[in-house]
């Protein structure tokens, strides 16, 4: 295991291996944290796409869902889904944390809904071949792993032929920028084509966490390269209103930049046509 100074946060050259198993124990030590944080913005069974507060009530991305097969990936505490079950779809989240698993089974209490839960890596899911008609995942699992490809293709293969992908991920465009919601947040300080992940360290050097940067034509051929038709990317605008902050994202970068992209992906039937 590569070692880097202590307690540092930068962006680095890190081993795939080092940066693609970091967030399996960071989100399990800081689920509760984050919970705390933002659970009330997200409530115990609602679907947010985004912290621009995008919601699937209003946005239907992923098209009709009653009666559908649908996997959530990098679920964290599983909100999404339980939305998607109180709404007549078939649903299996799952996640790479046990930690953020466990701490869904209280807001299955909570919100009076379950849907069933594994714990799973995005790049080798537990789920036959075709057996899925939709998947999806909001700001889950392709930015914490080196080979966000693998991601894709293991999606290709559960889904069935028509077969739905819509993904949410932290847009491109905010690389460029410090992870800042006030003005300071508007002026470029790297390069967009810096690729570096950006990596915090422990006490002993190794990597604590690992976030990956992509740009949007990195993420079109991956998605492209897994067999997926792009049907539509959306950039969520900040809406009128909105004033909490969420890390970098907040009304005053919000008003000028884009913070999130969303893009839908269908597989082609056999006839080369997508199903509706």
């Amino acid at each position: 295991m590569t070692r880097l100074p202590p307690t540092e946060a930068g962006f680095f050259e890190v081993p795939d291996l080092d940066g693609g198993r970091a967030a399996r124990g960071w989100w399990d030590r800081n689920a509760q944290e984050y919970l705390e944080e933002h659970g009330e913005f997200l409530g115990a069974a609602d679907f947010c796409w985004c912290p621009e507060g995008l919601r699937e009530a209003d946005a239907r991305l992923l098209g009709p869902v009653s009666g559908r097969r649908v996997l959530e990936i990098g679920a964290g505490a599983a909100q999404c889904s339980r939305w998607l079950a109180a709404h007549g779809a078939h649903v299996v989240a799952t996640d790479v944390s046990p930690g953020m698993m466990a701490a869904g089974a209280g807001l299955d209490r909570a919100a009076g809904v379950r849907s069933p839960a594994v714990v799973a890596d995005a790049r080798a899911l537990p789920f036959a071949d075709e057996s899925v008609d939709t998947a999806f995942t909001a700001f889950g699992a392709i930015p914490f792993v080196p080979d966000a490809a693998a991601v894709h293709a293991e999606v290709a293969r559960v889904l069935r032929p028509g077969g739905r992908w819509v993904f949410a991920v932290t847009h491109p465009l905010r690389w460029a920028f410090a992870d800042d919601p006030s003005q300071h947040g508007l002026t470029a300080i790297r390069s967009y084509f810096d690729r570096r992940p950006y990596v915090e360290t422990d006490e002993e050097g190794r990597v604590a966490y690992a976030e990956y940067h992509r740009t949007v034509g990195d993420h079109v051929a991956e998605v492209v390269g897994a067999g997926f038709l792009v049907e539509g990317i959306v950039e969520p605008p900040w809406p009128a209103g909105h004033d909490r902050t969420w890390g970098g994202w907040g009304p005053v970068r919000g008003a000028y930049l884009p913070g999130t992209m969303i893009m839908r992906c269908r597989l082609p039937t056999a006839t080369g046509r997508a199903r509706t």
